[in-house]
């Protein structure tokens, strides 16, 4: 790179048709007046001057006599048109010509030249000229050349703005569709969570129960980092793993002593009763794995299907460790739930049986705090929070915070 390319350590101003992600496009279809401006580049004071005077009287014109100079100029601001006339080697000014449509892409520039050969004249082109004239020039040639150069720089501004136009409108609107789609969800939500509840009513299940066991898996999910689809999904199906009880008569669900076998088999089944109830649901399609699955087992002896290891759905394998947790920390009509400690050395023993060993270290990962944390909101009856990621993120981003100033 040639030294006097250097200029181009000068700290550029926002361009009017720079990307728009560095700047904002004004006047749509109007080109202003600071856009209308000519930089004549001309180490012969004589030759600059007559361009200069000459087209003074329709455009705003610049000058700069040095290559320094002049990009010291591109760099501060753009130019519509460029008219490059120093004495250089051809290999010079095409380096130039490129060095100018790196700085400001929209400007067109015109080559003068001594140059009189195809080669010179295929080398311009290439690096980025618009035109191509030859010494000594007649100013009504530049004149033209120009005239054609301001429409052509009009042509690409209109292009850009044009441009920048719909990608704004684009943006605005995959706003509006998100935000849509994000009420809509919310909306289903608040419904599940209505149906959730009143599932929860006939069955024996502790207070709180089905938002633990969401926010209890999200939390796992994290320490696993899944990503956004697999975090919705897995909400979804933790809220509805047992949607299927609906199909269990409540003689059985809610029968105060052990079940027999008859009915143990017909319990059993809740499984395919949710993955059939939500099949033909589109949004719940991936989480009805988990419905489906949340009583498989990693060695095989679960049910219904007697998966095993990691053919048995991520969220199904995650879910199966924290109702298990849940399960055994909560309190009960006939027990009181066993201790952090308890609940933790169990499973580590049915790590690799019950559970898969990996989530069950990932698991031993989180501080006990956040499950008390996740638990104390569970017994909230007053909460107004539509997504449980949303309470799970701020949780894990707090962990974080936390973490780094200690």
């Amino acid at each position: 790179m040639l030294d006097w390319f250097n200029c181009l350590n000068y700290q550029a101003v926002p361009q009017s048709n720079a990307s728009p992600n560095n700047q904002k496009i004004p006047n749509m279809f109007d080109l202003t007046e600071s856009e209308k401006t000519i930089l004549v580049i001309d180490d012969k004071p004589v030759s600059r001057k007559l361009i200069v005077e000459f087209l003074s009287s329709k455009f705003i014109c610049r000058e700069a006599g040095s290559v320094e100079g002049a990009f010291e100029q591109l760099c501060k601001k753009e130019y519509a048109v460029v008219l490059l006339g120093l004495s250089l080697a051809n290999n010079v000014c095409e380096e130039m010509i490129s060095q100018i449509q790196m700085i400001s892409p929209p400007t067109v520039t015109i080559l003068i030249s001594e140059q009189d050969s195809a080669e010179s004249a295929i080398g311009a082109f290439r690096a980025g000229a618009f035109d191509y004239i030859l010494k000594p020039f007649q100013l009504k040639v530049i004149e033209k050349s120009v005239n054609r150069a301001f429409e052509h720089y009009e042509r690409k501004s209109l292009k850009s703005r044009y441009q920048f136009h719909l990608e704004e409108l684009a943006a605005e609107r995959a706003a509006e569709v998100d935000k849509a789609l994000e009420e809509v969800e919310n909306s289903y939500r608040t419904t599940l969570k209505a149906l959730v509840q009143a599932l929860e009513s006939r069955d024996l299940e502790t207070h709180g129960h089905s938002e633990r066991v969401v926010t209890f898996s999200l939390r796992l999910a994290h320490e696993l980092g899944m990503d956004k689809d697999a975090l919705r999904n897995l909400e979804l199906g933790a809220l509805l793993h047992d949607i299927g009880k609906i199909g269990v008569p409540d003689a059985i669900l809610r029968k105060p002593a052990a079940l027999n076998e008859e009915e143990w088999n017909k319990m059993k089944l809740h499984p395919q009763h949710g993955q059939k109830i939500l099949r033909n649901i589109d949004f719940l399609e991936n989480a009805a794995h988990l419905v489906a699955q949340h009583h498989e087992k990693w060695d095989g002896s679960g049910y219904p299907y007697g998966l095993r290891g990691e053919d048995i759905d991520l969220s199904a394998r995650i879910f199966a460790v924290v109702d298990a947790f849940d399960a055994m920390t909560s309190d009960r009509v006939y027990r009181r739930g066993r201790s952090y400690q308890d609940a933790l050395e169990e499973l580590e023993r049915c790590a690799g049986t019950q559970f898969d060993p990996l989530i069950v270290e990932a698991f031993k990962v989180i501080p006990k705090e956040d499950w008390e944390i996740l638990r104390a909101r569970s017994l909230n009856d007053n909460q107004e929070v539509h997504s449980f990621q949303s309470v799970v993120a701020e949780l894990v981003y707090s962990r974080r915070q936390f973490d780094m100033v200690h």
